[in-house]
């Protein structure tokens, strides 16, 4: 009869396991994998991750991550100032001047 709680026990260290993996996705490894699906190179996609997650809210981010929903293209496919008229779409000043500003500083490194 005790077997059965250790058996739940063991299912929910999996299931405790399972979750503690999927959550450790950090958001700029997310914000990069969505740069490089619109197109950008690995580089500028992981420099410009860092610091948009530093500056842009949760909801700003989802807006940039559609862009890369929109095409998908091999990363290094588009250039920062393409990406940066991509931008200009959403509407949103402030996404436009980090983008912008990050797609300097990290085309420059």
């Amino acid at each position: 009869m005790t077997t059965v709680p250790i058996r739940r026990a063991h299912i929910l260290a999996g299931l405790a396991a399972i979750v503690s993996l999927a959550a450790c996705a950090t958001p700029e490894s997310r914000v990069r994998s969505g740069l490089m699906s619109a197109g950008l190179s690995k580089p500028v996609a992981t420099c410009m991750a860092d610091r948009i997650v530093d500056r842009l809210s949760y909801g700003q981010i989802k807006k940039l991550n559609s862009l890369g929903k929109l095409q998908d293209r091999k990363a290094g496919d588009i250039t920062v100032n393409e990406f940066v008229k991509r931008t200009k779409a959403l509407q949103d000043p402030e996404i436009l001047g980090v983008v912008t500003s990050s797609g300097v500083v990290c085309a420059l490194r």
